[in-house]
């Protein structure tokens, strides 16, 4: 073979791979498949508590469309975590034994997350925050120090999902720099539609998550924590279609959940299950990039199906009733929104 030819055999791989890393699209592919891997790697073999919330958050932010998060950005995310979870401890430690000013405080820091919110807050600091209040209190009905664990774990997970998404911009950069979205400033001043959003949702989330944490129903939690979330927006409609989307997307997830774990099930080893979420995580990022109608879905479907197959893998666990519970819950949490927005807006906030 002459010199020339060889040189042409050996340029090929190496002009493969440049023209790969100058697409924007491959990139963001082969980003999320790497980072969700490796994440479900370290989670699973290390296997610390609220391990598997890892590869979902780092699956939740991989598969937006943004590039790598500044330092700045990074750490107050990290203390925004922080503050969330010390907020939630204090609802759970010291005003928990006090049924009615713990009610009181819940009605009132519900109605300043989503005040904050539309006023141009953090969304992460807000989710992050309803995450805490309503799940910390019915944790600690039972148990203080579970509680305690279960704020340290998260914060851990999430903070480690950080470092995670680090190590995969790094591993595949953007082709080129790019900043992220210009966020709607936030503003100090009172806003009367911002106030009238923010009492529309506590309106609606107050009630269920007042009989949930008084009565301890931890089986339904799925159905306070989904309400809380579709009614950020406190629109009929845009509730209608955030729980639409989700039960659209549980059910996308669940069934290619159903072949992933009878896959694992057939074959269980830790390297199989690896190779087989590398090629289930790659099949997502294409849809997920694709920019086409079905793409939300298949988002929200990836992350359905990581925590379905972390339920499904639990000890004594059965895989149709989780997913028949799953499906049954985001019902329950769209019917409830849609219920009680329609009488709000029938005898509360009618508009003229």
């Amino acid at each position: 073979m002459s010199t020339s030819i060889k040189a042409k055999v050996s340029a090929r791989p190496a002009s493969f791979i440049l023209t790969l890393y100058a697409d924007v699209n491959a990139m963001r592919v082969l980003r999320f498949a790497f980072g969700v891997t490796v994440a479900c790697a370290l989670a699973y073999g290390i296997n610390w508590p609220l391990a598997f919330l890892m590869p979902v958050f780092t699956a939740l932010i991989l598969a937006m469309p943004l590039p790598k998060p500044s330092l700045k950005a990074s750490l107050n995310n990290m203390m925004s975590t922080l503050q969330a979870f010390a907020l939630g401890l204090a609802f759970s430690l010291f005003f928990l034994q006090y049924p009615i000013a713990y009610l009181i405080a819940l009605a009132l820091v519900l109605f300043h997350l989503y005040y904050y919110l539309n006023r141009g807050g953090s969304f992460w600091f807000t989710l992050m925050s309803m995450i805490a209040i309503l799940v910390l209190p019915m944790i600690a009905n039972s148990n203080e120090g579970l509680a305690i664990g279960f704020s340290a774990g998260f914060v851990y997970s999430s903070w480690l999902t950080i470092a995670m998404l680090w190590l995969a911009h790094f591993v595949f950069p953007d082709p080129s720099f790019t900043q992220f979205p210009v966020k709607p400033k936030y503003t100090n001043r009172y806003a009367k539609v911002a106030a009238q959003l923010a009492l529309k949702s506590t309106l609606v989330t107050f009630p269920i998550a007042a009989v949930f944490i008084t009565f301890g129903l931890s089986d339904y939690l799925l159905i306070m924590i989904f309400s809380a979330i579709f009614i950020l927006k406190p629109d009929l409609t845009q509730g209608k279609e955030a729980g639409r989307n989700s039960l659209l997307s549980t059910s996308l997830g669940g069934v290619f959940a159903w072949f992933f774990y009878w896959l694992i099930v057939a074959v269980p080893q830790f390297y199989f299950y690896l190779l087989l979420l590398l090629a289930t995580t790659l099949f997502f990022g294409r849809h997920i990039f694709a920019g086409t109608n079905m793409s939300k879905y298949y988002s929200s479907g990836f992350i359905a199906l990581l925590v379905i197959i972390n339920s499904a893998m639990a000890a004594d666990s059965n895989f149709n009733a989780i997913l028949a519970q799953r499906i049954l819950l985001i019902s329950g949490a769209i019917i409830y929104i849609v219920c009680a927005l329609k009488v709000l807006e029938r005898f509360l906030f009618t508009t003229k």
